[in-house]
Parts: structure tokens; sequence; C-alpha cells
């Protein structure tokens, strides 16, 4: 994976820059490398900093009586400084290296190579003499983790199917949340569990210690509950990925999920941001996840709302893109 997108200048005769990442995939708490080429314009020029933005697209649900339904903003969720101090003479060509760490609760764009429609964008910004050029949003990709992938599979072969994803803002009470927003992974149920829930949320929580995996059911009608969806969370480590039973543990959970009455009792927790989730750690053991091609893989790249969504992140970055072609990119 290569970007080499013209960032902007700074005033006419401003200088230019391309921002180029490596090719390597980018992991949630994982590095990111790259260089800033940077070109001098018509005269020499102060670099008082050069820094990287990471943007997500996240919605935001309203429900005031003035305004209902959801709006789509770019969030900034981490800024790195990379680079300034220096002068850049008139058509001087300079390139700035740079490696930085992504935070854990990166989101995921993509699944077995297939875009989830979740944007993500990086984003360079050079300030010259005070003032800051925000430059064009480039796409970011990220893969999940050894872990986060093998639940994910472990789901597609147990027989559940992959709907769409997105970033929620607000946060997820009970968790050890750090970003501003959560990513959902929707996915339609197995068989086994079709005449239980409509669909089953996914969160994954990442940090340096594990992975919490927060697990949400859309419950369908005539279930006893006091609320429409029961969230419930569990923890995983990094370490020792190949020798779990994927598909046993995360059959586990769902059945703890779904359960309500034998998991929960009259502390179930209801909804975001209101109680505290009902917590289990397993650490797992078994022969290890199965090979071969998931189900959520083929509901990646077959299904018809996964298009949709790919669809309305291109939306997202369409201004930048334009502004590209006026300048002859």
């Amino acid at each position: 994976m290569v970007f080499k997108r013209l960032l902007g200048s700074l005033g006419v005769g401003g200088p230019t820059v391309d921002t180029v990442l490596s090719p390597a995939p980018a992991l949630p708490g994982g590095t990111l490398s790259g260089e800033i080429r940077l070109r001098g314009g018509g005269s020499d020029t102060d670099i008082e900093h050069i820094a990287l933005e990471l943007v997500a697209g996240v919605e935001a649900e309203h429900e005031d009586e003035h305004e209902e339904g959801e709006s789509e903003s770019g969030v900034v969720f981490e800024r790195f400084t990379v680079g300034g101090g220096f002068r850049l003479a008139e058509d001087e060509e300079r390139t700035v290296p740079f490696t930085v760490t992504l935070p854990w609760e990166t989101p995921v764009t993509e699944l077995y190579g297939q875009e989830l429609g979740i944007v993500l964008g990086l984003r360079t910004e050079l300030s010259v003499a005070g003032a800051r050029d925000k430059g064009d949003l480039d796409r970011l990709t990220v893969t999940p983790r050894p872990a986060q992938e093998a639940i994910l599979e472990a789901f597609g072969q147990l027989g559940f199917g992959f709907r769409s994803a997105d970033l929620e803002l607000g946060r997820i009470g009970g968790t050890g949340q750090q970003l501003p927003f959560y990513q959902e992974l929707e996915l339609t149920p197995s068989p086994a569990y079709a005449h239980a829930v409509n669909e089953i949320e996914v969160t994954f929580l990442a940090a340096p210690t594990g992975t919490e995996v927060v697990l949400e059911a859309d419950k369908r009608g005539g279930l006893p509950s006091s609320g429409d969806d029961t969230l419930t969370r569990f923890t995983v480590s990094h370490e020792g990925v190949g020798h779990q039973d994927w598909n046993a543990v995360v059959d586990g959970w769902v059945r703890e999920l779904v359960e309500h009455r034998e998991s929960y009792g009259p502390d179930a927790a209801y909804g975001h941001d209101r109680h505290e989730l009902h917590e289990r750690s397993r650490p797992g053991i078994g022969a290890g996840v199965a090979a071969g091609a998931a189900g959520l893989a083929l509901g990646v790249a077959g299904g018809l709302v996964a298009a949709e969504v790919v669809d309305e992140a291109g939306d997202f970055f369409e201004g930048d893109e334009g502004e590209q072609e006026e300048q002859g990119e």
C-alpha cells in the first residue's frame, strides 16, 4: 500500500508535499512508516513543523426535538509531529522519514482483503510562518490484529455473516475505551441463533495488555428483557492466538450473550453508557483455528450492504480528490 498524493501548497509558489507510506500493512497499536517528500517553492521557506493527523469519519446520532437521525464528521483522534525546524531552499527537494505508533483502538478498515467502508485517513500538515496547510486526506488501510482476525474468522465459520461496519461517537460504559468513538462490526446471526437475535455487533477495544471484545445482541421480540439490546464483554490476550479453539470460545460467548436468564440474572446491562458490562475473561484452549475462508469473507466480498458502505466512504474523500484535480495532479 503506497500513497503518493500532492497535499497542497502554502500560497502561490509555496512548497509542496508528497506523503508516501510503506507497503507493510498497518495494525491497531502497530507502527506506521513512510516518508514526507518536500519540494521548495519560488523562495526559501522556514518549515516550522510537519505533523500527521489521523482522521476518522464518525457517525453521531441526534435525538433532540429539532434534529433526528445521524450525521458523519471527521474526528482527529491522533496527531504526531514528525519534523520541522529547518529552512527549505528554493526548489530544494528534501525527504523526512517517519515512524509513528497507531493508537491501539485504531479502527479496522479491511477484512480478508475487502474494504469495510470505514472512513480512515492520514493528513499531512505543514506549518510555515505561522500558517498551517492541512493538505489532503489520504485513505489509510488498517487490518485486524491476529486475535481480532481469529475471532472474526470463528464467527464466519460458525455461520455468522457480515452486514456492515461503522464508527459511533460515544463511549461504552464499563470498558477501558480511550478514543471518543468505537467501531461496530454488525453480523447477521447464524442459523443456530437466528431465532433469538436480529444481529450481533462486535467491538474490539485493544490495549497493550490485551483486547476487550464487546458483544451486543439486538434481540428479537418476545424475549424477556428490560431493554432492546444486551451487552457483554470478554477479554483476550495478544499471545497464544494459534493455540486457541476460537470456534468453541466464540460460540460460548454467543450462547452466554443470548441466554439472558442463565447468563445475566437481574443485573444485566442494557445499552451504552448506562450500566457496566457483564465481563468474563476467557484464556481459551484447543486445537487452533480451522483453516480456510470464513463465512464473513464471503459476506464482505459479495454483500450488497458492504458495497453500499464502501461507496459512502468514497464520498467522504471526494472533496480532497476534487482539489487534487484542480491542481493538475
